[in-house]
């Protein structure tokens, strides 16, 4: 018999920082899982991982953003590290689910770490000078294992703010080929483009999916169009002064997002459509997870 990793023998720490539905989701997390702790407030993805590494009893440990509701079957799941081929050493994550616009992937998904991996890993904030794969995101580790198992929904959209933010966050990263910027987003990963299209087309039929969509459109065109130095975006204070100073209101939302298309469609040769409530319902009801597949660029 293989070795094992159980996910109900090892602490589960809900990591937030000023998300709105945090309380109600960490309320929800007890109930299912009583031992959780939590870290909250620290600056930086990369300290507030090591603020959770600090507080973990085991040497594993799972992470649960604010903005995640978990499938109580998660406690349940079993990893054979044997049949899978990796050693005691590597970090997991499983797809979460984007309520908003029904992608699974491992944005939001629930991670299981070790204490050693995260005190050893210079990310976001703690990124050394030339990382060009540290900036702004955990997953280019040779020793990140991604599952397409879902066991979380990301509930992004508790506010306008709180969706927008969201949006534009992966409107930035989901432009980037391994954290870095390209000359053509039409080279970028294949299954992160149309991801990218993705956030920025759906989710007219749930509450502020509007902005959402907004923000994706926004972080694309600074990314892609603009000197913008993409790094701010794991920077929380900054893209908090950014949404205060967007001079943008319910009633002008939808002359913002179309105009934002026809310009990404116009400078970036890309395909991008207008949905609307319906749309995108429809859209939700027949889409399909793609599982992980080995990086292949476009041809």
């Amino acid at each position: 018999m293989g070795k094992k990793l159980r996910v109900i023998d090892n602490d589960i720490i809900f990591l937030s920082y000023d998300e709105p539905n945090a309380e109600k989701n960490y309320a929800d997390l007890c109930q299912k899982v009583p031992w959780a702790k939590r870290v909250h407030g620290v600056e930086g993805s990369d300290a507030a991982h090591k603020a959770c590494a600090a507080i973990s009893e085991t040497e594993y440990f799972v992470t649960v953003d604010a903005d995640n509701i978990i499938d109580p079957e998660f406690v349940n799941v079993e990893i054979d590290l044997d049949e899978l081929g990796v050693d005691e050493s590597y970090v997991f994550s499983w797809c979460g689910k984007v309520h908003v616009n029904g992608l699974m992937y491992g944005n939001g998904g629930l991670k299981l770490w070790t204490r050693k991996f995260v005190n050893n890993m210079k990310t976001h904030e703690a990124s050394e000078d030339g990382d060009e794969r540290g900036k702004v995101e955990f997953c280019f580790d040779n020793k990140y294992y991604q599952f397409n198992e879902n066991y979380s929904v990301s509930y992004t959209n508790a506010t306008p703010w709180q969706a927008w933010r969201a949006g534009f966050r992966e409107g930035v990263k989901m432009a980037l080929d391994q954290g870095a910027k390209v000359s053509d987003i039409r080279s970028t990963w294949w299954q992160n483009f149309d991801r990218l299209r993705i956030w920025c087309t759906v989710g007219a039929d749930v509450e502020n999916g509007m902005w959402s969509i907004l923000g994706a459109r926004q972080g694309l065109y600074k990314t892609m169009c603009t000197d913008w130095n993409y790094a701010e975006v794991r920077d929380f204070e900054w893209l908090n002064k950014h949404w205060e100073s967007l001079n943008i209101t319910e009633e002008n939302l939808l002359e913002e997002i179309e105009d934002l298309g026809d310009k990404l469609r116009s400078e970036l040769g890309i395909e991008i459509a207008e949905l609307d409530a319906h749309g995108s319902h429809f859209f939700k009801s027949v889409y399909n997870n793609t599982p992980r597949v080995i990086r292949k660029k476009r041809g």
